[in-house]
């Protein structure tokens, strides 16, 4: 029994570790791995305070459409009444800024200039920006018939669902 001591001791060292943070994609390095996690911590403590809301309370999408795209957000939980107000507010800010070709938001929260930005910015009175609310959030639609400008559109909305990790 003594020897069996040693062995639980060392699997629940193991599954608390599971537990503190994700398994290592296949093919990255140990150092590689914490090197991304330190980067999404980073990235969800400056996405708290450029947008306003806690980042774990809710749920982000970037779609590209045909037309251009849209940026949603939702509340994990409907009752949670102050998130819900802090993103609605923080969409129809993006809208607005958005439209003026102010783009602070975006490069507060990843600390860098997402691409795509340069040539929106370029082409801003080509695209439109509309704000609607949802049932358990909001939605910017981004909508252009300039070529240049879809597929800058693009580019940004295709940066954010890779840096975000979320689906389309």
């Amino acid at each position: 029994m003594a020897t069996m001591t040693p062995v639980l001791a060392a699997l629940l060292v193991v599954a608390l570790g599971a537990l503190q943070h994700p398994s290592m994609p296949a093919g990255m390095s140990h150092e590689d791995h914490l090197k991304q996690m330190q980067k999404e911590a980073d990235l969800k403590r400056r996405g708290d305070a450029a947008m306003g809301f806690d980042q774990d309370k809710t749920t982000h999408r970037f779609q590209t459409r045909a037309d251009g795209g849209a940026i949603e957000v939702d509340v994990k939980d409907p009752s949670d009444t102050a998130s819900l107000a802090q993103v609605r507010a923080h969409l129809k800010e993006i809208a607005a800024s958005f439209k003026s070709g102010d783009f602070g938001k975006p490069v507060d929260t990843h600390a860098e200039v997402p691409p795509g930005v340069p040539v929106m910015q370029r082409l801003a009175g080509e695209i439109a920006y509309s704000y609607a609310d949802t049932p358990k959030g909001g939605a910017v639609t981004i909508r252009t018939a300039n070529t240049d400008a879809l597929a800058a559109v693009h580019e940004f909305l295709d940066y954010q669902i890779k840096e975000h990790h979320t689906a389309r």
